[in-house]
């Protein structure tokens, strides 16, 4: 059996991702379902191939001593996938997400029109949150691809791996590929700083020191996005100051109120109207008020503000939900699985 085969079946089928594991049959995800595609059960051998095939050697080294490896594949004729080569029951098991070759128009995500002033910040913090398979990573693409377009600055990208592959068009823009071009996300951030950026995007601000450099990158003037694997702004911001110790919480409290912009957090909901998926999105705007909820560790409170400033912007996630639905893009019954508080949207949608 061909790796490129499956790919081909799983791109026909429109799958976005898809799951190869020893001794099954190839799976791919189609709009959130999973399904079986018609092929034999994978051997050991054929597995061994496919990494093989996919992996850059370092990757091929990072999977030998860890059982765990990210790296991204290019298939030709068939698109770039990011994978997880891993272990499961004794077994190699790949997990592959398409990755969408050309960087959509914000315009065209059905985001709030407020996500693309975001790209007009000067400087400061922008954090686009969410599950796995949420659409951050196309969020943040667009917004780095609408910047590239209109501004003569520098932009740098760390990612894990890299998704979208970008030219530079008026900005000059760099990618950088954990791994393969940097050894860790706080080590590339560090150097980033000296390489005369102004719009750095991190792919994820996953342990502290990298949250530190981010923050600190926002302070001294840069424009910095990243990405959070957290479902609400108020969420977002109590997981930054949890990251810290006890005896640094004011602190950082402090700093996230003077350079934390704007949280966008967001989830995929299967339409109905046509084949596809749509983003709900919840808008947190750091206005004076957010900033001093923060500062006094009130975060809890954020929601309160975002239900009351919807004429600067912001958006409740169930807010944005409920106008998916009464547009007819969503079901009623995806509208209430997937809302912050299903039994107050529930009666928002029979009103």
């Amino acid at each position: 059996m061909q790796l490129h085969d499956i790919l081909k079946a799983a791109m026909e089928a429109g799958a976005s991702d898809v799951h190869l594991v020893t001794g099954h049959q190839p799976a791919v995800r189609v709009h959130t379902e999973m399904a079986l595609l018609e092929m034999p059960v994978l051997g050991p051998e054929v597995m061994k191939t496919f990494l093989e095939a996919m992996a850059p050697r370092g990757a091929q080294e990072r999977f030998n001593q860890h059982m765990d490896a990210d790296f991204s594949y290019a298939a030709a004729g068939l698109g770039r996938y990011r994978v997880n080569a891993h272990m499961q029951r004794g077994q190699l098991a790949f997990a592959m997400r398409l990755i969408k070759t050309k960087v959509p128009a914000l315009e065209v995500l059905n985001l709030p029109e407020v996500i693309g002033r975001l790209t007009y910040l000067p400087r400061g913090l922008v954090l686009v949150t969410g599950d796995t398979g949420s659409g951050k990573s196309t969020t943040l693409a667009a917004m780095i691809e609408s910047m590239n377009a209109r501004y003569n600055k520098h932009i740098i990208t760390l990612e894990d791996p890299v998704e979208y592959v970008f030219s530079s068009n008026r900005s000059l823009l760099e990618q950088r590929e954990l791994g393969l071009d940097m050894p860790s996300f706080s080590s590339a951030l560090r150097h980033a700083l000296r390489q005369d950026p102004d719009i750095i995007l991190v792919g994820e601000m996953r342990d502290l020191e990298t949250t530190q450099l981010a923050i600190t990158a926002a302070e001294t003037g840069h424009l910095v996005l990243s990405t959070l694997h957290t479902s609400s702004a108020a969420q977002t911001v109590e997981r930054i100051i949890d990251m810290y110790p006890a005896n640094q919480q004011n602190q950082i409290r402090a700093m996230l109120a003077n350079t934390l912009q704007a949280v966008v957090s967001q989830t995929l909901i299967s339409r109905v109207d046509k084949p596809g998926m749509v983003p709900a999105v919840e808008v947190l705007l750091c206005t004076p008020a957010v900033r001093n909820l923060i500062r006094e560790a009130r975060a809890f409170e954020i929601p309160n503000v975002i239900e009351t400033s919807r004429a600067l912007g912001m958006t409740t996630l169930d807010r944005s939900i409920a106008e998916l639905y009464f547009n007819g893009m969503i079901s009623r019954e995806d509208a209430i699985g997937s809302a912050a508080l299903p039994e107050k949207l529930e009666r928002q949608l029979a009103a």
